[in-house]
């Protein structure tokens, strides 16, 4: 995928769940959500280990279903072997695109996204994307 396109997709967004949110500002998802942020996206932080706890001033949800406003996009920090489920529930929230960061790559959830209508883009990091525009 070339940057023009994935900056097309990004063009499309106003908000995003950032899935496996670290309150730690050492953890990529913490700085990637920062920036994001700072970019003038609304982030939503999902963590089920971190609720009742703000992350960059953000309320942190224990998941997708919990966010109760329109999520665009849900990017995801997590091991691969919780991507598919996180497909999952980024389908029942109606959310348009997903998006895996960069080492993250699983088929079954390509598959499930592609499936059920969702743009989905793997193993890139929007921060990336929008930092080198």
């Amino acid at each position: 995928m070339n940057k023009d396109y994935l900056k097309s997709i990004l063009d499309e967004v106003n908000s995003i769940a950032i899935v496996g949110a670290s309150s730690n500002p050492e953890r990529d998802s913490y700085k990637v959500m920062k920036f994001l942020q700072d970019y003038g996206f609304q982030v939503f932080p999902v963590n089920p280990n971190l609720i009742n706890t703000k992350i960059l001033g953000q309320e942190c949800y224990s998941s997708l279903e919990a966010i109760k406003q329109n999520v665009d996009m849900v990017d995801v920090f997590r091991a691969i072997e919780y991507i598919p489920g996180i497909t999952n529930e980024a389908i029942k929230i109606k959310s348009k695109i997903f998006w895996t960061q960069e080492g993250l790559y699983s088929e079954e959830a390509e598959a499930l996204g592609t499936k059920a209508g969702l743009t989905v883009v793997m193993n890139q990091c929007p921060k990336k994307i929008l930092e080198n525009l």
